[in-house]
C-alpha cells in the first residue's frame, strides 16, 4: 500500500481530512495569458479556495488535452514560456503564497531539461510535485527516484481502461495523491459526470491509502460536488482555463477567476 509523504501535498489534504472537505484543485496553463500573469492568477485561485494549483508546462504536441487547453499552450509557447521561465513563476508565486504547486507535463520538455537538473531546481524554486501525463508507468521507476530524492511527489494517472497491472503500479509509483482520469478521451468540459468515475474509485483503492483526485470533464460545480462523493479532491482544468482565454483582455481578469472558483469551492466547503 502506499504511503503519504511530507510535503504540502500531503499536509493540505490532512487539513482537508481534518475539516471534513474535499480538495479543490485547480489547473492553469503556465504563461496565459502570458507570463507577468500567471502568479497573480495563481494567487487568485487561491484566494477563490483552491487548495492546490496544477501549472500545465505547455507542450507542442498536447494529445491528451481537448482545444481549450491547446490553444492555451499554444498561447503560452508564442509567448516564449520554458520550463526554466516556469520555475522562475513558482518562485514568484512562493514570495507570497504556501499553496502546494504541481507542475503538470508531458515528458518530453522534462525529458529535455534532464530529471536530475529538473528535481533539484523545480525543490529549489518550490514546487512540490510533478506529474508525467504520458510517461509509461512501467517505466518510471529512474524518474520517479530522481524526483523523490529532492522530496518532490510523484503523480500518476489512473484511467478507467487501467488494468489491475497498471494501477498496482501507479499505486507503487505515487505519491501525495492519485489523479483519477474520470473518463476516457481528452481533457475538456463535459454536459455530465462519467459514470466509470465510481468504478475506478473502488478499484484504484484496492490498491492504496493516497488521496484520489478525479478530473477531465469537470466543469460545472454540481458535477464537482458529485465528484466529490467518491473522490478526496476534484480536478477543475478546461473550465477556468476557458475563463482565463474569455477574460485575458481584462484588467479585471484576477477578480473574474477568483469569483469563477469560489462557485466551485463554495458548496464543496459546505458539505
Amino acid at each position: 500500500m502506499s504511503v503519504e509523504t511530507t510535503t504540502r501535498i500531503g499536509e493540505m489534504f490532512e487539513r482537508c481530512r481534518a475539516g471534513r472537505r474535499k480538495a479543490f484543485i485547480a489547473y492553469l496553463t503556465a504563461g496565459d495569458p502570458n507570463t507577468e500573469q500567471t502568479a497573480p492568477l495563481v494567487l487568485a485561485l487561491e484566494r477563490g479556495g483552491a487548495d492546490l494549483i496544477e501549472l500545465g508546462v505547455p507542450f507542442s504536441d498536447p494529445i491528451a488535452d481537448g482545444p481549450v487547453i491547446q490553444r492555451a499552450s499554444d498561447r503560452a509557447l508564442r509567448a516564449g514560456v520554458k520550463l526554466s521561465r516556469i520555475l522562475e513563476m513558482v518562485r514568484e508565486i512562493r514570495r507570497h503564497s504556501e499553496i502546494p504547486l504541481l507542475l503538470f507535463s508531458y515528458l518530453n520538455p522534462l525529458m529535455r531539461y534532464g530529471f536530475e537538473r529538473l528535481a533539484k531546481d523545480a525543490a529549489n524554486a518550490g514546487a512540490d510535485a510533478v506529474l508525467l501525463t504520458d510517461l509509461c508507468v512501467e517505466e518510471a521507476e529512474e524518474p520517479v527516484r530522481k524526483l523523490r530524492e529532492q522530496n518532490l511527489d510523484t503523480v500518476f494517472l489512473a484511467a478507467p481502461t487501467s488494468t489491475e497491472q497498471r494501477l498496482r503500479l501507479v499505486a507503487e509509483h505515487s505519491s501525495g495523491f492519485i489523479y483519477l482520469v474520470s473518463r476516457t478521451g481528452v481533457t475538456g468540459e463535459q454536459a455530465s459526470l462519467s459514470e466509470a468515475l465510481e468504478p475506478l474509485a473502488k478499484r484504484m483503492r484496492a490498491f492504496t491509502d493516497l488521496p484520489l483526485a478525479a478530473g477531465f470533464g469537470i466543469s460545472t460545480p454540481e458535477q464537482a460536488l458529485e465528484a466529490a462523493s467518491v473522490a478526496d479532491g476534484v480536478v477543475v482544468g478546461s473550465a477556468i482555463v476557458r475563463q482565463i482565454e474569455k477574460h485575458m483582455a481584462d484588467a479585471n481578469i484576477a477578480a473574474e477567476l477568483e469569483a469563477f472558483t469560489r462557485r466551485f469551492t463554495a458548496p464543496l466547503r459546505a458539505q
